[in-house]
């Protein structure tokens, strides 16, 4: 008898440690992928290739609480930038945005940054950065406008940027450099 309850406590023990090792196995898996860079999605599908197509209209409110329709930059080229105060990569390029808003405004380039976070959250950082472009924001409905931009994978950063007759030119997952954007505006200007 003594042999069957140690035999069934050894076996209960490595069963409960089988089972706990799986969940922390699992844990570290869930962690992992919220540690990696923002810029690296998990590749569970191929993002909509929407270039050419007529962009969508759409209406969010600013960090002031203004809502503001895309209609009203018509005419202009628009380099949409999706973006949160908490990615790292995008804080790089907000920099960069800012000198090619700087340069290219007269020419017609608008620079439209949708945060994905509350205008409590972003306006403080918009102040001390000195964004010299319009900052939307949003939750829920900034996540539906990327998917809808092409954005399925839910990445951050994420810059569209449309013509003057409306049409998708570019899209870009993950950080946009200052050449690359420089290049891609340039064409359209």
């Amino acid at each position: 008898m003594r042999k069957l309850q140690l035999f069934a406590g050894v076996l209960v023990l490595t069963l409960v440690s089988s089972a706990a090792g799986y969940y922390l196995y699992q844990y570290n898996s869930q962690s992992q992928q919220f540690d990696r860079d923002v810029t690296q999605p998990i590749p569970v599908a191929a993002p909509q290739n929407i270039t050419g197509q007529l962009r969508p209209e759409f209406s969010l409110p600013d960090i002031h609480g203004v809502t503001h329709n895309i209609r009203e930059w018509d005419g202009q080229v628009i380099a949409i930038n999706f973006w949160a105060t908490w990615c790292s990569p995008c804080l790089k390029e907000i920099p960069e945005f800012i000198a090619l808003q700087d340069k290219y405004s007269k020419q017609g380039l608008q620079f439209l940054g949708i945060a994905l976070q509350s205008a409590a959250e972003v306006t403080d950082f918009v102040k001390s950065q000195g964004i010299n472009y319009p900052i939307l924001v949003g939750e829920m409905e900034v996540i539906d406008l990327a998917s809808t931009l092409g954005n399925d994978m839910g990445t951050l950063p994420y810059t569209v940027i449309i013509d003057r007759q409306h049409r998708i030119s570019f899209i870009k997952n993950g950080r946009l450099d200052s050449a690359q954007a420089e290049a891609v505006i340039t064409t359209l200007l």
